[in-house]
């Protein structure tokens, strides 16, 4: 039993360490600082690894990027599995909270996928009418970061895009392409905590 607890855990670090580094390779030049996370004594047991990478703007994005390490283990099918990333226009101790709760939530019980969402439970950061995250695309990174590859599996990065009620309300009558098609027709700026809803 201990031998398989050490093994899991060095499998944990190892997918968390190919994550970070394949961080620091897709946003070469940029700082990244490793913010270890505990999710608090009733809830540590379910990423117990978690760390949040926090990219400083540079050459690839003038904002800031938030990537989970940690969830992949946790969640991993068939050596595939998840982890994530949030855009933002600050360095704030807000978002790596945010991120955290992400990974509860996805590691704790409520797996997340592309095109789910997951309401925060208050505005996004005080005074936005954002309230939820939806589960999409890293369009503003791309595949180069989706995409990371582990020595026996493979982590997909997905964006969570802070949106408002309204909107997951209309995707849910109207489906997430249809969302997606507002949001390219309005320009959103994605970073922006001000941003109108689209609908």
């Amino acid at each position: 039993m201990v031998w398989h607890d050490r093994a899991m855990r060095d499998a944990r670090l190892l997918a968390a360490e190919a994550v970070e580094s394949h961080v620091r390779a897709f946003f070469e030049g940029h700082s990244v600082e490793v913010v270890a996370c505990d999710l608090g004594p009733d809830r540590r047991s379910v990423a117990p690894d978690l760390r949040v990478l926090v990219v400083g703007p540079g050459a690839r994005s003038d904002g800031w990027a938030y990537v989970t390490a940690g969830c992949w283990a946790t969640r991993e099918k068939d050596g595939h599995g998840l982890e994530f990333v949030m855009t933002a226009h600050v360095r704030d101790q807000r978002f790596i909270d945010l991120m955290a709760m992400t990974a509860y939530y996805h590691c704790g019980g409520q797996p997340l996928g592309l095109e789910h969402s997951m309401p925060i439970g208050e505005p996004w950061v005080p005074g936005s009418a954002c309230d939820h995250l939806l589960v999409s695309l890293p369009y503003l990174h791309g595949p180069g970061l989706e995409h990371c590859p582990l020595p026996e599996g493979h982590v997909r990065i997905l964006w969570t895009l802070p949106v408002t009620a309204a909107e997951i309300a209309f995707r849910r009558r109207e489906g997430h392409e249809a969302l997606e098609r507002l949001f390219d027709e309005a320009k959103i700026v994605p970073t922006d905590p001000f941003r109108a809803s689209v609908v």
